[in-house]
C-alpha cells in the first residue's frame, strides 16, 4: 500500500496527474490504476475527477493526513534500518530562505565534517514554501523565521536573531556613519526582496513604523541580485546583518547598521514534528544546538 500512498500525496501535491506521474516517474494510466486500487482498499472515493483532477473529497482529505503519517514513518524505517548497517549516510534535504543561506553553509559544513557520508541539497524558498515542503514530505528540514508567522507543529532550533543592515556604495552619503535609521531611508531607490518573501513583509512594517512608504524601484528572488544592483546602479538594500557582510566583502560596498528602533527576529532550523527522528536529521538537530552553544 505505501507505493499507492506515495502516489496518492503526488496526485495531492501537483494537482495533475499528468504532472504527478512524471514527479514520480510512470505513466499516467499507472498512476490512475494505482489511486484506483487504493481507493477499493479504502472503501472510498479520495478524488473528484472527470476529465481531469477535482480536489479531494472529504474522506480523501481524512486520507491526506494519514498517508503523510504512513509515509513519513515508512521513509523513517528504512532510514534507521541503513543507518544501522552503514551509519549515518544518505542526503539531507533542506529548504532556506534567502537571507539565511550564509547559515545552511554552516551548518552543512560543519555536519559534513563529522559525517562525510551525509550529502545535501539545499533550496532557496520562501518561508511559505518551507512549511508546505516539510507538510509534504519533500524536505528534511528548513531554515526559517520562527516568530512571525505561524510554523504548526514542527521541531525547532534557534540559530540567530536578525538584525538588519543597510547596504550602500561607498560613496553614497550614508556609507561613513555608524548607524542610520529607518525615517532618513524615505525617498531613496531601494532594491529589496519580492513582496512573498517574509523578509519583505518585515521591512515593509518596519519602514511603515518610520513614517516612510515602502517602494522598491527593483525586486528580486534574490540577494545577489540585490546587491549587484546597490554595486552597479547606486541602490540602496537592506539586508540581515550575516548575509549583508558577506556579500558585501571585498567590493567597494558599506553595511551600515539600522538603528531606531532595532528590529530582531528570530530565524530557526525547523523539522517535522515526529518522535523518534530519523537518525540523520536527529543528529543534525544536535549539531545545529551545539553549533550555537558554541557560538
Amino acid at each position: 500500500m505505501i507505493d499507492k500512498l506515495e502516489m496518492f500525496l503526488a496526485v495531492t501535491k501537483e494537482g495533475h496527474f499528468g504532472r504527478a506521474a512524471a514527479s514520480l516517474g510512470i505513466t499516467q494510466p499507472t498512476l490512475s490504476a494505482g489511486i484506483k486500487q487504493l481507493e477499493e482498499q479504502l472503501g472510498v472515493l479520495l478524488i473528484f475527477r472527470g476529465s481531469r483532477y477535482g480536489g479531494l473529497t472529504p474522506e480523501g482529505q481524512s486520507a491526506l493526513l494519514w498517508a503523510r503519517r504512513i509515509v513519513g514513518d515508512a521513509r523513517q524505517l528504512r532510514e534507521e534500518m541503513r543507518a544501522t548497517r552503514h551509519g549515518l549516510s544518505g542526503q539531507l534535504r533542506i529548504a532556506v530562505i534567502p537571507t539565511a543561506l550564509t547559515w545552511a553553509a554552516k551548518i552543512s559544513a560543519r555536519f559534513g565534517r563529522l559525517h562525510p557520508n551525509v550529502g545535501f541539497t539545499i533550496l532557496s524558498r520562501t518561508s511559505v514554501e518551507i512549511l508546505q515542503m516539510i507538510d509534504d514530505l519533500d524536505i528534511d528540514a528548513g531554515i526559517s523565521y520562527l516568530d512571525n508567522e505561524p510554523l504548526g507543529k514542527v521541531s525547532s532550533v534557534p540559530l540567530y536573531d536578525e538584525r538588519y543592515m543597510l547596504v550602500c556604495g561607498q560613496d553614497s552619503p550614508f556609507a561613513a556613519r555608524d548607524n542610520v535609521t529607518w525615517p532618513e531611508l524615505d525617498g531613496h531607490r531601494l532594491c529589496l526582496l519580492t513582496s512573498d518573501m517574509q523578509n519583505r513583509r518585515i521591512i515593509n512594517r518596519n519602514l511603515v513604523a518610520a513614517g516612510v512608504t515602502p517602494q522598491a524601484t527593483v525586486e528580486s528572488s534574490s540577494t545577489v541580485v540585490l546587491v549587484a544592483h546597490v554595486l552597479e546602479g547606486g541602490w540602496l538594500t537592506i539586508l540581515p546583518e550575516d548575509i549583508a557582510t558577506f556579500l558585501s566583502q571585498g567590493k567597494p560596498l558599506r553595511a551600515v547598521p539600522l538603528a531606531q528602533p532595532e528590529t530582531t527576529h528570530a530565524v530557526g532550523l525547523v523539522a517535522p514534528w515526529r518522535e523518534p527522528h530519523t537518525p540523520v536529521l536527529n543528529a543534525l538537530l544536535i549539531e545545529a544546538k551545539r553549533m550555537v552553544s558554541d557560538r
